[in-house]
């Protein structure tokens, strides 16, 4: 018999009764979710027609409502859809916020604190990760790549935080940053001559100012039959390569064991071969082991949190100390002043966009305890523009062929 609710809640209940009756599985057959709440919808007007239960405004929308909260994410669905939204957060049931084009603005959906809890479970289940009293924090990625962060009341007062941060599958390539207004032809062109001598590129920004959708460029720029291992706290990293292995890290199981961390896949992935190692992001320790896998002669690429190239230098020259006692800054500084080849730095400005603020190059040189680097491109008056510098090392394009001084339009010293 019908319960007198609102009309989606009831269509909902009664296709969940058939398909636990059917024993059919929705998240497998979105084919099935739809077949099943058509005809729900169909018997439900029919009585309301009758005066029994209150119509439907639009049977359409509420078929497709309907569908997205048993197979997708309900009312988080359409904004996941959205290609315009770049990141949706819950600070509370009925405080819910989205950012387009780096802009923040409030949304309304209507959610509840159970409708949140069961959306967060529904989020998690295809991860096998998890978040509880023991693990009051998750990092995940849903099905469509988009990276979900929560945390649960308790450590966030009063309610859940909840981030879902998308990526823009649009732009897979250098060329489209340019187009992007994001970077500028003779950028592209040196960061491009970079990836192919074999630099190691440290690109540096902001939160949201554009490191991973950089990053996922210059992998897309890689040459054919180039071996790539990246390793990530959560997989981000979306490129096209033939011949690429993707590793994640692991939380610890219930019973406090399995755990893996960013260390270990580090020094698995030297294991594997590679051509060049990707580590999404250094934070910590693990920056001790990428280091040591850049200056055994293997290439690599990370991201890395700070406010200007020259500061991104110096937080991976203390990253490593975070190991342990016995690691000296003696070692490590001339390690980054080796094994760096330059620095892409991002920005996100005041009015939602990303821009290539600055490009930088080390010398290999050591100054007054520092990692000494040179400008190569500098934002004048807004534009990106090169410094009329060259990189003071150039073996490594040379040896690709690569005339970096006549591509920069510079005389080399």
């Amino acid at each position: 018999m019908w319960a007198v609710a609102e009309p989606t809640s009831i269509i909902a209940e009664r296709v969940r009764e058939r398909v636990l009756r059917d024993g059919v599985d929705l998240s497998r057959d979105g084919e099935a979710a739809g077949r099943y709440v058509r005809e729900e919808v169909r018997r439900y007007s029919e009585r309301a027609l009758g005066g029994v239960l209150p119509p439907l405004d639009d049977e359409a929308r509420a078929s497709a409502e309907i569908v997205a909260a048993l197979t997708g994410f309900g009312p988080l669905q359409p904004l996941l859809d959205d290609p315009g939204i770049e990141e949706i957060w819950i600070n509370a049931p009925d405080r819910v916020f989205v950012s387009r084009a780096g802009v923040s603005s409030p949304v309304r959906l209507g959610l509840t604190e159970r409708g949140i809890r069961d959306l967060v479970d529904r989020m998690l289940q295809s991860s096998g990760r998890r978040v509880d009293l023991s693990s009051p924090f998750v990092d995940a990625v849903l099905p469509d790549g988009s990276r979900l962060h929560v945390v649960i009341a308790g450590v966030a007062r009063r309610h859940a935080a909840i981030n879902i941060r998308k990526f823009d599958r649009r732009i897979r390539d250098l060329d489209q940053l340019v187009a992007a207004g994001s970077l500028t032809d003779g950028a592209a062109a040196f960061l491009r001559a970079c990836v192919l001598s074999g630099q190691s590129i440290l690109v540096s920004g902001a939160t949201q100012s554009g490191k991973t959708t950089l990053l996922n460029a210059l992998l897309s720029a890689m040459p054919e039959r180039t071996r790539i291992v990246t390793v990530e706290e959560v997989f981000e990293l979306d490129f096209d390569a033939e011949d690429a292995v993707a590793l994640q890290c692991r939380p610890p199981s219930l019973e406090g064991g399995g755990e893996i961390p960013l260390r270990r896949l580090v020094k698995e992935a030297l294991r594997m071969r590679p051509d060049r190692l990707v580590v999404g992001e250094v934070r910590e320790a693990e920056a001790l082991d990428l280091l040591i896998a850049l200056n055994s002669g293997l290439p690599g690429m990370c991201s890395i949190h700070a406010n200007t190239a020259q500061d991104a230098l110096a937080k991976l020259c203390t990253l490593p100390l975070l190991a342990g006692q016995n690691i000296s800054s003696a070692f490590i500084v001339p390690a980054v002043a080796g094994c760096v080849g330059i620095v892409a730095h991002l920005e996100l400005r005041p009015d939602g966009s990303r821009r290539l603020a600055e490009i930088v190059a080390p010398t290999g040189r050591v100054v007054g305890g520092a990692v000494e680097a040179e400008p190569i491109f500098r934002s004048a008056d807004g534009r990106l523009e090169p410094t009329g510098r060259v990189p003071a090392r150039r073996d490594g394009f040379a040896a690709a062929g690569i005339d970096i001084a006549g591509l920069l339009g510079a005389t080399a010293a």
